[in-house]
């Protein structure tokens, strides 16, 4: 991959955290919202810009190619380790305050709490890679795609519904608890375009030009916890730890990524990008502001929540990003199985760590950005 091209995808990163800090798009609060109150304005965007991602990458990934580019999409193997994976990430989410996008955003734009939970991610990505080949023995189905299966114009139509029945589930959910919906709350106006905050919908826009911008670019869709699983690998590598040797590595892929420097990892780029584009939108909004003080009890939440949602990312092939947004906008079932397994941990952990509360827990506790639903 040319230096330029990385360059692009840097920046590309950049949009995205900039999308993500000022649309306040967090796949942890959204679910949870709709767990403990019923509003579901969230999911409904995340199931626009599943719609928007999916109407783009179907036929570029039936054609298989693109500017003389290949592109492949993520599909990865449905079975025990997805759901368990997945599972387990959901309740790192609600654990640690955020999913993957969510925490480098949120260190971005000056939550200290979440820069914990992204150690831990870190942490918990590498003891993930190490056990991946017991994971990998379990039973499973081989990797499964809709436009594969179907092609691109009936899967479309199949995604297209399925999108379609979450959102209305919501919508009458929402309406039998509370009579009408939600307004978003966040009109948008020009003045404010650097300032924020911004409707939902024109984060689930940005985000879904995000992923088609990477998969035009990389030749497959968005990532974003490989590279957690790379810096932990070479922190390790550089005390001694003969890191190579695991099998997660020797494939020829990874075992280049882990000899080459982090600056040639795509995902690793755009990582760094989100963070910063996180990081200029909080100054240009004046809102970049990082409290120090964190109370004992929050930093072992955001601990025990980045292992498992490092842990969960690995063994169930990738994250809220990877295998939800980019598996089910790239057709792959594993994709869906992911989604209904990590809400499924969501539920669970919300129960558990906001039992008594009638509604989301105050958005200005520590660990949160004040205005932002990570």
């Amino acid at each position: 991959m040319t230096t330029l091209t990385l360059v692009a995808l840097f920046l590309v990163g950049v949009a995205a955290g900039v999308v993500l800090y000022h649309a306040a798009f967090g796949f942890t609060s959204s679910w949870r919202r709709f767990i403990v109150e019923r509003r579901g304005a969230g999911i409904r965007a995340q199931m626009l810009m599943l719609a928007l991602t999916s109407a783009v990458f179907f036929p570029l990934l039936a054609q298989g190619h693109v500017f003389g580019q290949v592109v492949r999409g993520s599909v990865s193997p449905v079975g025990m380790s997805v759901i368990v994976g997945a599972f387990l990430f959901g309740i790192g989410m609600q654990m640690g305050g955020g999913c993957a996008s969510g925490t480098l955003y949120a260190v971005g734009g000056g939550n200290t709490r979440m820069v914990v939970t992204l150690l831990a991610f870190i942490a918990g990505s590498v003891i993930g890679s190490a056990h991946m080949p017991w994971w990998s023995a379990a039973p499973a189905l081989k990797p499964m795609s809709l436009v594969t299966s179907f092609g691109a114009p009936t899967a479309l139509a199949i995604a297209l519904v399925s999108y379609a029945s979450l959102t209305m589930i919501t919508v009458v959910v929402e309406r039998r608890r509370h009579g009408s919906l939600a307004d978003d709350g966040r009109r948008a106006r020009a003045w404010r375009m650097w300032r924020g905050p911004w409707p939902l919908v024109a984060g689930a826009v940005g985000l879904a030009a995000v992923n088609v911008a990477t998969l035009l670019l990389s030749g497959r869709p968005w990532g974003v916890t490989s590279a957690f699983a790379l810096w932990g690998a070479k922190v390790l590598q550089n005390t001694g730890v003969n890191v190579a040797a695991w099998p997660y590595w020797s494939p020829p892929a990874q075992a280049a990524a882990l000899k080459a420097s982090v600056v040639y990892d795509v995902t690793s780029v755009m990582d760094v990008g989100i963070m910063i584009g996180a990081l200029a939108a909080a100054i240009l909004a004046g809102r970049f502001a990082p409290t120090w003080r964190i109370s004992a009890q929050s930093v072992a939440s955001a601990v025990g929540g980045g292992l498992l949602l490092g842990y969960g990312a690995r063994i169930a092939y990738g994250c809220n990003i990877g295998a939800y947004f980019s598996g089910i906008a790239s057709g792959s079932v594993h994709g869906w199985v992911w989604l209904f397994a990590a809400f499924g941990g969501n539920v669970v952990a919300t129960r558990l760590r906001w039992p008594s509360l009638k509604t989301s827990p105050p958005q200005r506790v520590p660990g949160y950005l004040p205005t932002a639903r990570i």
